[in-house]
């Protein structure tokens, strides 16, 4: 009797192995249970954020991105050598001019030899270009020559990261994905300008370019462990960088995003001779809370702009740019300083993984490379046409006539792009 039931029991177990393989009929319930929780599984996979080479992009990306943050210091050292606001704005924008240049050699690269060796070649190039920096002495060509390897490097690395991140993330939660994956530049926005005021007051120029170097190369290391993501399309499919130019639907995603890049750059080139000039303490007293506003709300409510829509969190975003420009024109002491670091981080915090979500989700996947290469680019033409025009401006009136008329200029082209890309999602 107790060797039947064994044996009973044993059929039993092999019999429920078999029904669960698909090899042996279930009853309607059971194969109807088994069919759900395999399709759970399928949308876990396929939902899937925080995987391996996602948190490996984010590392890269931070490291590299702090590497590029500790050069906001560089108008002070340009200072010291003896520029003033409209020639530094000048030397700041030789590396956009290079970065632009570049941008379509990027965009064909990525698009048929796919994103990994442009990372790695921007990696090297970017540890070379940071060690360069240790040879300048004066405001002269080796300078320029400087400034445009770097610019290069930076496009590269921007490019290909952005574009990489995109890849990786699925599809259902695009913008959330990159609202995270940006959270890495972020970061290094604040810690590169806490990190390089103390390293400059305490150790001097020489040593952050030291450092830099160091988390250059810190950066290509993680990017080594990088893999392109198979995509799926026929090869004349592929239209390239000027077909992404020209699209009709992200027309008005380039037109908002150099505005929005403009405004910023301004902020950003020019927020260490602000503070100097205001007789303030330090830029973390802006790029600290700053920092703060733009982090919270990626980790806390990246699901909202999938959940309210993302055209609506965008012009929300856009408004509280304004508003923190105008603090910033009004800015006596550190207090001021650190509300105007709050609005301005909370609107960028959703306006450029908006953006980004927006280019990825109209541009056709085997020009996505392009897209990407075109949309970090704008960011090149926001530095490009800021350091000289909002330089001579600060030169011949004042930060307060530069930061107003940055508002007004935003405010502007977001009410431009509202009835230019209404209707569209």
């Amino acid at each position: 009797m107790e060797r039947k039931g064994n044996r009973r029991q044993a059929q039993r177990s092999q019999a429920a192995v078999l029904r669960v393989c698909g090899e042996v009929p279930c009853s309607p319930m059971r194969e109807s249970t088994i069919a759900t929780r395999r399709l759970q599984c399928a949308h876990m996979k396929a939902t899937r954020l925080f995987t391996l080479p996602f948190l490996i992009s984010f590392v890269a990306n931070f490291l590299q991105v702090f590497a590029f943050n500790l050069f906001l210091q560089l108008s002070g050292f340009l200072k010291n050598l003896g520029a003033a606001e409209a020639k530094i704005g000048f030397i700041l924008s030789i590396a956009s001019v290079a970065g632009l240049a570049i941008r379509p050699l990027i965009a064909r690269v990525m698009d048929t030899r796919g994103r990994r060796i442009v990372i790695l070649s921007g990696g090297v190039l970017n540890i070379l270009v940071c060690s360069l920096y240790l040879t300048i002495e004066e405001i002269g060509p080796w300078l320029y020559v400087v400034r445009i390897l770097h610019g290069c490097s930076q496009a590269m690395l921007f490019s290909a990261l952005f574009t990489l991140a995109a890849d990786q993330v699925p599809e259902l939660r695009r913008t959330e994905g990159l609202t995270f994956f940006g959270v890495s530049g972020i970061i290094s926005i604040s810690l590169g300008a806490k990190i390089s005021d103390q390293i400059v007051a305490n150790l001097g120029y020489t040593q952050l370019f030291v450092i830099a170097a160091c988390c250059a190369a810190l950066s290509l290391a993680m990017c080594s462990f990088l893999r392109d993501v198979r995509l799926d399309y026929a090869e004349e499919e592929r239209r390239g960088f000027r077909a992404a130019l020209v699209q009709l639907d992200l027309r008005p995603i380039w037109f908002v995003g150099s505005a929005f890049a403009f405004v910023l750059a301004g902020t950003f080139m020019f927020m260490k001779t602000f503070v100097m000039q205001a007789g303030l303490a330090n830029m973390s007293a802006f790029f600290t809370p700053y920092t703060l506003a733009a982090v919270a709300p990626r980790l806390l409510l990246a699901w909202l702009p999938e959940r309210v829509g993302p055209k609506r969190v965008l012009f929300g975003a856009l408004g509280i740019l304004v508003v923190g420009l105008l603090f910033l024109s009004s800015v006596v002491s550190e207090h001021d300083l650190f509300v105007a670091g709050c609005f301005l981080g909370l609107g960028h915090g959703y306006v450029f993984p908006i953006l980004s979500s927006l280019v990825v989700n109209r541009a056709p996947v085997p020009d996505r490379g392009s897209a990407m290469a075109l949309y970090t680019a704008i960011i090149e033409v926001g530095q490009l046409l800021a350091g000289p025009i909002l330089g001579t401006l600060i030169e011949r009136s004042s930060y307060t006539v530069m930061y107003r008329t940055n508002a007004v200029f935003l405010l502007v082209s977001a009410i431009a792009y509202f009835f230019w890309d209404r209707g569209r999602r």
